[in-house]
């Protein structure tokens, strides 16, 4: 049977089945079940009249995790995709780093709420009709907090990418494709990691505003874990258990997450590490371990991923080699620059344009001078937070950092309560400050200080474990104790670690301003605080543009002014006189 030989011998040779593989197989059929059950609800036909029937049933928790992760993913893989691009084109051309930097800047400093009232207009005309609009605009919501941080780690990671390591690119005659995959991404890859989980904890805070959608008058809402907690609080009377029931499934979500994503992701992560030293305290998985032990995994890897890699290399091989990132733009980089600058003058800049004059049309020097003490008292409310966070978190951050036992113990307990969204526990503080009568002009800082304390502790915590050991034997060699030991050691080692941790502290603080100053509670929810955060909460729910566009406007300033005049001073500062290497 020659014929059927050949053929025997021409088929593909698939890989024993084993019990890893019996599980990935279980997983993935689990996965796309729930994905063909939900992505024909998010289509589903849609009237702006037509109401949220949320079901406050412990039973339908499942289904709503399910499609507000199905947003959070989706708003990540757009973020990570955005980042990756914006983050190298501002490193290696410098004509257009001096636009996209200012650009991030901005936009990290614009509130997610900003970003709701445009794409709910947008995305309504785009998808007439279909939840989808909604969909997308809510993915947009999330994607506004989580991009400009991952966009920043790239560019920063790209900008102090050793020059041996380009040398090296050069001498082997990388294509650009081969210096991503190769040299670029996995250098980048750790500070990547971290702030991805950083930036999906962002996304879990601002889920609920994404999912119950107030803009123009209108409310809007989508199926989830948000909107849930949104009805129970709104009932009369509040749904205390469905609020229960609603936190304890954020948790267990957060959990299933951190176990099967980015526990795993941490632990592959360190394979990219610079440095050759051994760490007893390294990370594990067991998908991690269960993934690389597959016969399947192994298969997907030689028969998929390998040919289309080396389809990208042949594809991109009669490209100019890597010899100085900045070479003239090829013809695909001009038509490219050349669409995107009709997108921004055919689109972008006339709705920049109708919005700023009747913003200006409307402004009164009355509203400026109101709007700019509302953003005052916002401030004087972020320095408050600043100062808290900074006194009860630096102790335990650096007690931790100093332990490898309490690391190992606290570390990843740490990542999880990074990921969650504090703000679904405002409600029951809120409950505490009614029955206390505590004014939310106060109680809102203690709800700031819940919902961004996490950024000093995880950067504390990083600082402290980076502390060289020979400087913590020299401490103790000259018995250094109390506050010796702190203003000598600890302070000035920690110092661009507090730094960096006080600024996204307080660009975290700005953005969920528009959460904490103004709480909802039943029929009889507490009076909102003065600020600027409860004033852009308001104008967006009336459908008060020129209120919103200025608001928004101030807002944005006053985190570039503070950024320009403090924290990138503390920056150089910690570079020029509190580095450990």
């Amino acid at each position: 049977m020659p014929g059927l030989f050949f053929l025997q011998r021409g088929m593909p040779r698939w890989p024993r089945i084993g019990w890893r593989d019996a599980v990935i197989f279980a997983g993935l059929f689990a996965l796309l079940y729930g994905l063909v059950q939900t992505a024909p609800q998010m289509g589903q036909p849609f009237s702006p009249s037509q109401k949220l029937s949320i079901s406050l049933s412990p039973w339908s928790l499942p289904t709503y995790a399910l499609r507000s992760l199905i947003r959070m993913f989706a708003a990540y893989a757009i973020a990570l995709l955005f980042a990756l691009v914006s983050g190298r084109i501002a490193a290696y051309n410098p004509r257009a780093e001096r636009w996209i930097i200012p650009f991030l800047d901005i936009c990290q400093s614009v509130p997610p709420l900003g970003f709701l009232a445009v794409a709910v207009t947008f995305f309504m005309h785009v998808f007439p009709g279909s939840l989808l609009g909604l969909e997308c605009a809510s993915v947009v919501t999330i994607f506004s907090s989580q991009a400009w941080n991952l966009a920043f780690s790239f560019y920063q990671s790209l900008k102090t990418l050793p020059r041996d390591l380009h040398e090296a690119a050069i001498n082997y005659h990388l294509t650009p494709w081969q210096r991503f995959v190769k040299l670029e991404l996995p250098f980048a890859m750790t500070g990547l990691v971290w702030n991805s989980m950083m930036s999906f904890g962002s996304g879990w805070f601002f889920l609920a505003a994404s999912e119950t959608i107030t803009v123009l008058r209108h409310d809007y809402g989508l199926p989830g874990l948000g909107s849930y907690m949104a009805q129970a609080v709104a009932a009369e009377p509040v749904n205390i258990g469905a609020i229960v029931w609603c936190i304890g499934a954020i948790v267990g979500t957060i959990v299933l997450v951190d176990q099967l994503f980015w526990r795993p992701v941490v632990a592959w992560s360190q394979r990219f590490r610079s440095d050759s030293a051994e760490d007893d305290q390294e990370p594990t998985s067991v998908v991690l371990d269960v993934l690389r032990n597959s016969n399947i995994t192994e298969w997907a890897n030689r028969r998929l991923m390998a040919p289309i890699g080396e389809a990208m290399n042949r594809a991109l091989r009669g490209r100019k080699r890597v010899s100085d990132m900045r070479t003239p733009p090829s013809l695909f980089s001009r038509l490219l620059r050349i669409t995107l600058w009709l997108v921004v003058i055919a689109w972008v800049a006339p709705v920049i344009g109708r919005g700023a004059i009747t913003a200006i049309s409307a402004m009164s020097w009355r509203m400026a001078a109101h709007l700019l003490y509302l953003g005052f008292l916002t401030s004087v409310r972020i320095a408050a937070v600043v100062v808290l966070a900074t006194i009860i978190w630096v102790p335990v951050g650096v007690r931790i950092g100093f332990s490898q036992r309490l690391a190992r113990i606290a570390q990843p307990l740490v990542q999880i309560a990074a990921s969650f969204p504090m703000n679904v526990v405002f409600p029951l503080v809120t409950y505490v400050f009614i029955k206390l009568h505590v004014s939310l002009n106060w109680g809102s800082i203690l709800l700031l200080l819940l919902g961004t304390q996490g950024y000093i502790l995880f950067n504390i915590i990083a600082g402290a474990m980076q502390v060289p050991a020979e400087l913590k034997e020299a401490a103790q060699a000259f018995h250094l104790r109390g506050w010796n030991l702190w203003k000598t050691l600890i302070l000035p080692a920690i110092f661009p670690a507090w730094v960096t941790g006080a600024l996204t502290l307080a660009g975290g603080a700005w953005n969920a301003s528009i959460v904490a100053e103004v709480i909802t509670w039943g029929a009889h929810p507490p009076a909102p605080a003065a600020g600027l955060g409860a004033y852009i909460t308001r104008a967006t729910g009336e459908g008060d543009w020129p209120g919103t566009i200025l608001s928004i406007s101030i807002m944005a300033a006053l985190v570039v002014l503070l950024n320009r005049w403090l924290w990138q001073p503390l920056y150089a500062l910690a570079e020029e006189r509190f580095t450990t290497t």
